[in-house]
Parts: C-alpha cells; sequence; structure tokens
C-alpha cells in the first residue's frame, strides 16, 4: 500500500503485473495469502494485465515501475531493468 507524496497508491493509473489469480488459485495459495496480489493492484487502480496463458511470461514496463508476473517472466524483467538502466 505504498503512496506517493499525495496520499495516492503509486500504482494508480499505472501498468502492472503480478501472478494472476488464476496462477494462485493453481498452486493452492489463496487461503494461504492475505490478499490476491492481482486482485489489490486492481483495488488500488493499477491498469492490470496478464499473458492471457497462466504462466506465461509476462513484464509490465511504466516509468520506472518495472514488473514481472512470474518466475517465467525472469528473463524480460531483465532485459527491460537493463534497458531501463541503459536509458539513464
Amino acid at each position: 500500500n505504498v503512496k506517493d507524496q499525495n496520499g495516492k497508491s503509486i500504482f494508480l493509473g499505472r501498468k502492472a503485473t503480478s501472478f494472476s489469480n488464476e496462477e494462485e488459485e493453481q498452486i493452492k495459495l489463496t487461503d494461504a495469502i492475505p490478499f490476491l496480489v492481482e486482485t489489490r493492484l486492481k483495488e488500488l487502480g493499477a491498469n492490470y494485465e496478464k499473458n492471457d496463458k497462466p504462466w506465461g511470461a509476462y513484464v509490465t514496463v511504466d516509468g520506472q515501475l518495472i514488473l514481472g508476473a512470474n518466475p517465467a517472466s525472469a528473463h524480460d524483467f531483465g532485459l527491460a531493468i537493463l534497458n531501463a538502466l541503459n536509458k539513464k
């Protein structure tokens, strides 16, 4: 629930990804965690995006906010970080 200097969610209106609710259900974590990240991001006003297929790689880049959906996203996430660093 990180907020910016105006008290608004840092995810408000920004692209974001994470484990999907479907992925959480498949690994039976829905009862073990306090909230589903996909649901929470949407509640915080994020423009949630994901791969059409569970466990498929997916990365979002919105300014300095770079997120990977799941372990399959690690390679693309690393490339997105390198790309962002090379722009500086």
